[in-house]
């Protein structure tokens, strides 16, 4: 029997929560993607199929804060800078999506720094 991926796993475990996780236009999904180096964060209506709002750690505007900061610090401030941002749109409240990743390290950190921001979740 072949092994499974790791990447593979997280997709199915992505899959599995997303059968009940599911943004609306009163309160979209907070989608979080954490690749080795960089994270990324899009609030999204999924009635539509919209992206809302964006961030991540190769933002232009965010690049220059980002140096020399641990990566769970960067994923903070982008969680900070999405929140800012869908606040700016008129989005309070988000259902969060951690695409299948544990909830620990960078994907608490930028949700943390989503709350503190200012979201609902």
């Amino acid at each position: 029997m072949a092994k499974i991926s790791r990447s593979a796993s997280r997709e199915r475990r992505h899959l599995r929560v997303r059968k009940k996780v599911y943004g609306t236009p009163n309160c979209p999904r907070l989608s979080v993607f954490r690749s080795v180096s960089e994270i990324y964060a899009q609030v999204i209506d999924d009635m539509d199929g919209n992206t809302l709002v964006s961030a991540s750690s190769i933002d232009q505007e965010l690049r220059s804060k980002m140096e020399g900061l641990k990566k769970s610090e960067q994923a903070q401030l982008v969680g900070k800078a999405v929140a800012e941002r869908a606040k700016k749109k008129g989005i309070d409240m988000v259902v969060f999506d951690r695409g299948g990743f544990r909830y620990t390290g960078r994907v608490k950190a930028l949700a943390d720094g989503a709350r503190e921001g200012g979201l609902d979740f």
